[in-house]
């Protein structure tokens, strides 16, 4: 038991254990293998005790610190510390109340920092922070920061890779490399426009050991998690920052109180350091959608005949749909008038809703599920929902309409009664009227919404509206399973770093337009840490390299999808999906195989390999006795070691795709040598 002792065991300095409650020289918290070591000037150090891991950083920074108008508050003396045993919601573990002075010129103010751990969440960190105006001279605060770290590099190439849960509107990659000359903010509430959001975590690693830090509040928050390598250090910089948008006045005795952030290190990649956090987040009282089988059947969407599709068009090719072995069909954007008009457009649908419920009715009777696509939020100039309502509209500060640029329409306040009204007419449309099984809720302007200042809103303060979005998708995901138990809602922010606080709101998650199979694996890596075996839905794989790369989708364990025409393309189509004779072999090889493996059902081992280190790529998926592999590079030849199997096993290993049997490894050598361009995905079982 010696090892579990030391795993939750909190160490503090000899002489805070002798005389608590006074002022050490130096303090030092371990909970796992994190290691905080904090100075009397309130500084800190972060580091691991993974074997053979480096340090992070070599002396005690300024960590949690305030910029105002005149000066930056760094230094603090630390005047007291205390230990208690600490037992709450999350569970049991310690506290640690570490308070310090800051004085200088007329300036006093007083800092108090409250660092949890628990023995449930070892390695992880939660700050709690505090400043008070303890002078008579106004504080002018600009910003507050937490959890600022500068990391050293042991001069791995690159330097570091990292998960980065900001939006961009160039839709970057969620996993990036980072050497020197590196910046991106990571700003989580409005990037442009209309592109905001994401998961509040940056997660920066070396192939020693890794280090993320984020908030832990339970609705989103308008934070910065900056990630700065400039081009002559040696080090990266995070941090978690917020900044008061035309400042904050802390006079005599006023309380600053900021978010709470955490801390964690871990080894490997992003993918365990997000599993965690999104267990301290459920154990805080976030509750994630139950798993729908439903969600896991392949996918056939119409925008193939993209919005000029015909009746005749989606009618002809539905048969072609059940004889590739796809279980859902999904009717894209173009039915509809406009966007906050939802009923159907009389040009193709001249009997209105007994046209449409005779289209959902055909694809029943093959034997499929029927899906719409729907762009809540938005309005068209003209709408009906605008005429009819026009106090849906959420107005920025100088009272001007809220313009969601990529759609041309105006976005309307999910907190206003109104809007929510207007949903819930539109869902029953959906589901009651028209009888589809599920929804794809399409749009980035749907991530993050900015403040609304709509006076007849009812809201307490403008940046409320920012909390209550995911109080919008909630009301959504039960409105919808309360008029069908089974529906699928599925929701694609178009690129974005889908926000972490509307993930309990589906059940199907999306790669959502990937720009590239790359972030097809990335995304369903990154899923698949945060809400495990929900369906995964890796989008059209028109989208991805070549346009037919079903290896990645199979190899992550998404759901498989195509927007394929047949016989023939929408003549106004902008592009050609045509399913020619020999891409129907390829197609009908690929669903074949997914209907037969299942992967999605199966458990996918993030840990096992580091997705940007580790060459070649790797992802593992296990199904009961039988792992799979799936490894990816544009030339491979050389030795794979397949991770994760038992040292007192032997196994067969069959190339699936080609039925090839690669002989047998022992699980305690499980080394192969092999040659492959691309991708190579293994069936492993024991025998």
């Amino acid at each position: 038991m010696k090892k579990t002792a030391i795993l939750f065991f909190t160490i503090i300095s000899a002489i805070a254990l002798l005389f608590p409650g006074c002022k050490p020289k130096e303090i030092k918290i371990v909970s796992g293998n994190l290691e905080i070591t904090i100075d009397n000037k309130m500084k800190s150090a972060v580091n691991s005790t993974f074997p053979g891991a480096e340090p992070f950083m070599d002396q005690p920074q300024p960590s949690e610190y305030l910029v105002t108008k005149h000066l930056t508050m760094l230094d603090f003396a630390l005047t007291s510390f205390k230990e208690e045993e600490n037992s709450d919601s999350i569970g049991k573990g310690k506290k640690f109340i570490v308070t310090g002075t800051f004085e200088k010129d007329d300036y006093s103010l007083e800092k108090q920092v409250i660092i949890r751990i628990y023995n449930g969440f070892p390695g992880m960190a939660v700050y709690n922070v505090r400043y008070r105006n303890t002078g008579n001279r106004e504080i002018q605060v600009r910003q507050w920061i937490n959890n600022h770290y500068e990391i050293l590099s042991p001069n791995d190439q690159p330097r570091f890779w990292s998960f980065q849960g900001g939006t961009t509107n160039e839709r970057k990659d969620w996993v990036l490399p980072i050497d020197k000359g590196f910046y991106q903010r990571n700003y989580l509430s409005m990037t442009s426009s209309d592109y905001g959001g994401g998961i509040p975590v940056t997660d920066i690693w070396r192939k020693d050991a890794g280090i993320a830090i984020g908030h832990t509040e339970l609705v989103p928050r308008e934070l910065s998690l900056p990630a700065n390598m400039d081009k002559y250090s040696e080090s990266i910089e995070i941090g978690v920052e917020y900044e008061y948008p035309g400042g904050l006045t802390l006079a005599e005795n006023d309380i600053l109180t900021t978010d709470e952030t955490f801390v964690m290190v871990h080894q490997k990649d992003y993918f365990s350091s997000l599993q965690l956090f999104t267990r301290f987040m459920k154990a805080k009282g976030i509750r994630f959608a139950e798993t729908e089988e439903d969600a896991y059947g392949s996918m056939w969407c119409a925008w193939g005949y993209e919005r000029n599709f015909t009746l005749d068009e989606i009618i002809g090719t539905l048969s072609k749909v059940k004889e590739l072995g796809i279980r859902w069909v999904g009717i894209d954007d173009g039915f509809q008038i406009a966007e906050g008009d939802w009923n159907l457009d009389p040009k193709k649908f001249p009997n209105g809703d007994i046209d449409m419920r005779r289209l959902v009715d055909q694809i029943h009777a093959q034997g499929l599920k029927a899906m719409i696509w729907w762009s809540p939020l938005a309005a068209d100039p003209g709408s009906r929902i605008l005429r009819e309502d026009p106090d849906v509209l959420l107005y920025n500060e100088d009272w001007s309409p809220r313009y969601i640029t990529w759609w041309d329409a105006w976005l309307m306040s999910p907190a206003y009664e109104g809007t929510r009204k207007h949903t819930r007419e539109v869902l029953d449309m959906f589901l009651k009227t028209w009888d589809f099984d599920g929804i794809k809720i399409d749009g980035q302007h749907v991530n993050a919404v900015p403040a609304d200042y709509h006076p007849d809103h009812g809201l307490e303060n403008p940046e409320q509206c920012i909390e209550k979005l995911p109080e919008f998708f909630s009301m959504v995901l039960h409105h919808a399973r309360e008029i069908k138990p089974n529906a699928v809602i599925e929701i694609c922010p178009c690129g974005c770093c889908m926000s972490f606080h509307l993930m309990p709101y589906l059940n199907q998650a999306v790669s959502s337009d990937p720009k590239s199979s790359w972030q097809v694996r990335l995304k369903g890596k990154t899923y698949k840490a945060i809400i495990g075996q929900t369906a995964y839905y890796g989008d059209h794989v028109e989208l991805m390299d070549n346009a037919n790369d079903f290896a990645t989708q199979m190899g992550i364990g998404a759901v498989m999808g195509t927007k394929f025409t047949w016989p023939e393309d929408n003549p106004k189509a902008s592009a050609s999906y045509l399913l020619t004779a020999e891409k129907e072999e390829i197609w009908k090889k690929w669903f074949g195989l997914y209907n037969q493996k299942m992967l999605p059902t199966g458990n996918y081992l993030g840990g096992l390999y580091d997705i940007g280190y580790d060459k070649p790529e790797g992802h593992v998926i296990q199904k009961g006795d039988t792992i799979f592999y799936a490894f990816y590079s544009p030339d491979w030849n050389g030795s794979i070691e397949l991770r994760g199997l038992d040292a007192g096993g032997q196994y067969r290993v069959i190339d699936y795709v080609n039925s090839i049997d690669l002989g047998m490894v022992k699980g305690s050598k499980p080394i192969i040598d092999i040659g492959f361009k691309q991708y190579l995905l293994l069936e492993v079982y024991p025998e």
